[in-house]
């Protein structure tokens, strides 16, 4: 090459990266304003379109191989590699240009419905999750390409194609378990089944769906763990979802204390603390007697209603403790105890039976017996 095609590839190289500059001030300072893909397009395509812009200049003003008498060996190298670098950087500014545009999406439906909604949820898993397969089949389609750049597997493409069918069949059996997963995420995007954001309980954890690909299920729990399932796990196995079709939920608190408790003041005391409480929806509330158990005590089982599960879970706790209170305070004799019934014996050998301590202590009569035989000793 001589030195005034090297001049001709800087100047399309300044002038394809001039272009995307100016196109990157125009989205910042000027469309952003009324076009909420600007921001979303700025921050995804910054480095690809840069890289887009400098490999698609030097592939327009780079001269053909063939155009040279004798080109040096390194030419024509240079020139598929040239190529090569053109369908990468292409294929990645798609990519970006799609993810732009379904984070578009996806913040229209977060401002416009909330993480709460239902709908919402399941629309922003299926966009996440037909991105991941456009992305994917994009991918393979720019593999695809730079490959049949090379002659030998130019030359393979008809042999390739006329048995196609074996070496799908080869193929499906080999990446069974991958494909399975794929089309299981599929099937829990678009069934409903499960959505970002959705309360699950899951082989006895709880926690909520952070991630749903093509081939894993990431559940981050409570205590900020991170869970990962493959999809094929959700279509074969049971699993609690507590948000399938809403958030509503309801909380169960329960008592164990003593047969003289006066339930109706409990029940009182109950209404009063749930219906003042701001975590109550507004919906129910019930305290119940569910059981007589053997041993003298009752079970009683409050239930409150709350919008969400954090809601219930916290309504719940702060429940539980305050009847703990209430009871102790006002009804010490209802906390649970053992009783044993005494027969033959007078009230003061029922009391030392009852009380074992009591029959250690020493009589004023004992004490001074045992002060006179120290003294005489």
């Amino acid at each position: 090459m001589s030195i005034g095609n090297w001049i001709a590839v800087g100047v399309a190289v300044a002038v394809s990266v001039l272009l995307v500059t100016v196109l990157h001030w125009l989205l910042t300072h000027q469309l952003s304003k009324v076009w909420s893909a600007a921001e979303h397009l700025v921050r995804r395509c910054r480095y690809s379109a840069y890289a887009a812009a400098t490999v698609l200049g030097v592939n327009l003003a780079l001269p053909n191989a063939s155009g040279f008498e004798n080109p040096r060996f390194w030419y024509p190298i240079f020139q598929h590699g040239m190529r090569i670098a053109m369908i990468a950087s292409l294929t990645w500014l798609g990519l970006t240009v799609a993810y732009a545009v379904t984070d578009t999406v996806l913040a229209r439906l977060s401002v416009r419905n909330g993480d709460a909604d239902r709908r919402s949820r399941r629309l922003q898993t299926q966009v996440r999750l037909l991105r991941r397969v456009a992305a994917t089949l994009l991918g393979l389609l720019a593999v695809a390409a730079i490959l049949f750049t090379f002659p030998a597997v130019a030359a393979l493409g008809a042999g390739i194609l006329a048995s196609a069918g074996l070496i799908g069949i080869i193929a499906g059996v080999a990446a069974q378990a991958t494909l399975g997963n794929m089309f299981a995420g599929l099937q829990l995007a678009f069934s409903d089944s499960l959505r970002i954001n959705d309360v699950v309980v899951v082989e006895g954890e709880w926690g909520r769906i952070e991630e749903l690909t093509l081939t894993n299920v990431t559940v981050r729990t409570w205590d900020e763990r991170r869970l990962v399932f493959p999809v094929s796990y959700f279509t074969t196995r049971p699993f609690e979802n507590w948000t399938k079709h809403g958030s509503s939920i309801t909380g169960v608190v329960m008592f164990r204390v003593d047969w003289e408790v006066p339930v109706e003041q409990l029940r009182a005391e109950v209404e009063s603390f749930v219906t003042n409480h701001p975590l109550w929806d507004g919906r129910n509330w019930a305290l119940e007697v569910t059981d007589m158990l053997d041993s003298g005590l009752i079970e009683l089982r409050a239930t409150v209603s709350a919008a969400d599960s954090s809601a219930r879970w916290k309504l719940t706790v702060e429940l539980r403790e305050h009847m703990l209170g209430y009871i102790r305070e006002n009804f010490p004799q209802a906390l649970p105890r053992n009783r044993t019934e005494f027969t033959g014996m007078d009230e003061e050998q029922q009391y030392a039976a009852m009380w074992p301590a009591s029959a250690f202590r020493r009589s004023p009569v004992s004490r001074r017996n045992g002060e006179e035989t120290a003294e005489s000793g």
